[in-house]
């Protein structure tokens, strides 16, 4: 595929989610006034708990059945190394650039977590029609594009309401201690005379760090493990999880999915929920943008750092990663899984952010600036980088 193919090709998603975040910042301006900040929330909250939820169950239930686990199991944990890659990364990010605490966790999930729905909806297929390229017949190649990309965002689904939901939890939870610590600080202001002295308050408080280095090793990783496992009470995992026990089961499957089963209707109800999430998602995106561009405390810094993160340490990452993966023998022998492998590690952050920000009212409109940033650069990354990864292949 040409460069301008290519970047065509890389560009439509991205320019879908501009144009549908411009309605949501033109409804959210103050000449329209409808799109509210309560009007947000309140929206968002049905993406939660009844769009997102039925986006999870349909395209897991149709897209992943137990052959497919079996036989691309690696493509289960390459998913996995972008987050804890790019999690990593992007810890480091704020260890150095220290932005204030209650936007580290929102910084480290834009980071790790890539959209792996419509973008590669679009790429894998597109990336086909060159008559020149490694991954055989046209039609044949599409079909399997299509089969790795949906299968590719049921997996994103798991780690996106697991590892990134409990990281902008850890951000809603420093923040609602950070405002209890200013009224606190308030009332000390307004009644000093009947607090502690400065003495006895910084002994109560060494006796609280105290306390909190006297707990043992075991217990501290105990809570994380079952805070880890509160995640998947949340509505999107559990219809993800729902999903996977259909579409595991040939029997359940054969109830609501295919042209015979009995409650198709229930699936195809489903699934027409589902398909209001991104839409949804991206326009309340555009609402935040148009706050965030004023209150934004996300410093030039980090936006730089992200942008370095997501589209260049990354992709090198996965270059690395997979040639090893190669070397070892754990890839099959279809250049377009391995593409689709690359790919993975090369895409602007997953809209699902913006629906956890809105959720725990955190980082909104920084959030919807970092995601202004790296979609602006999507589409030249995509491109590059899917030039670098057709030569490699080829």
């Amino acid at each position: 595929m040409g460069f301008w193919a290519l970047l065509v090709a890389a560009s439509e998603p991205v320019v879908q989610v501009m144009l549908v975040g411009l309605v949501g910042s033109l409804l959210a301006s103050r000449y329209f006034g409808v799109l509210t900040v309560d009007a947000r929330t309140r929206m968002n909250k049905v993406v939660y708990m009844a769009f997102t939820p039925s986006l999870m169950f349909s395209s897991v239930a149709k897209t992943i059945t137990l052959a497919d686990i079996v036989s691309r199991w690696f493509m289960v944990v390459n998913i996995g190394m972008t987050f804890v890659i790019g999690g990593a990364l992007g810890w480091i990010v704020v260890t150095i650039v220290r932005p204030e605490a209650d936007l580290r966790g929102p910084v480290m999930a834009v980071c790790s977590a890539g959209n792996l729905g419509n973008l590669m909806l679009v790429l894998l297929p597109a990336i086909c029609n060159e008559s020149l390229s490694p991954f055989g017949e046209t039609d044949v190649c599409r079909a399997r594009g299509l089969s790795y990309a949906s299968f590719s965002m049921a997996l994103g689904c798991f780690y996106l309401w697991t590892i990134t939901h409990s990281l902008m939890r850890s951000a809603y939870e420093i923040q609602k201690k950070k405002l209890v610590a200013a009224s606190v600080e308030e009332g000390a202001i307004d009644a000093a005379p009947l607090l502690p002295t400065a003495a006895s308050s910084s002994g109560l408080l060494e006796g609280e760090i105290a306390e909190v280095e006297e707990r043992s090793f075991i217990k501290r990783v105990t809570e994380v493990v079952v805070q880890f496992f509160m995640q998947f009470k949340s509505p999107p995992a559990a219809g993800a999880l729902t999903g996977l026990l259909f579409g595991a089961s040939p029997w359940l499957k054969s109830l609501i999915i295919g042209p015979t089963a009995p409650f198709r209707a229930v699936y195809d109800s489903i699934s027409l929920m589902g398909q209001g999430t991104i839409p949804c998602i991206t326009v309340i995106l555009g609402g935040n943008l148009t706050q965030g561009v004023r209150k934004s405390r996300v410093s030039l810094s980090i936006i730089l750092a992200v942008l370095v993160v997501k589209f260049i340490f990354l992709p090198a990452a996965g270059i690395a990663i997979t040639e090893a993966a190669s070397r070892l023998g754990f890839l099959p022998v279809d250049p377009l899984f391995r593409y689709a492998l690359l790919l993975q590690y090369t895409l602007p952050p997953a809209m699902a952010i913006g629906t956890m920000a809105q959720l725990f009212d955190v980082a909104r409109e920084e959030c919807a600036v970092l995601f202004l940033w790296s979609y602006l650069l999507a589409a030249p990354a995509l491109t590059l980088w899917s030039s670098v990864y057709l030569w490699i292949l080829s």
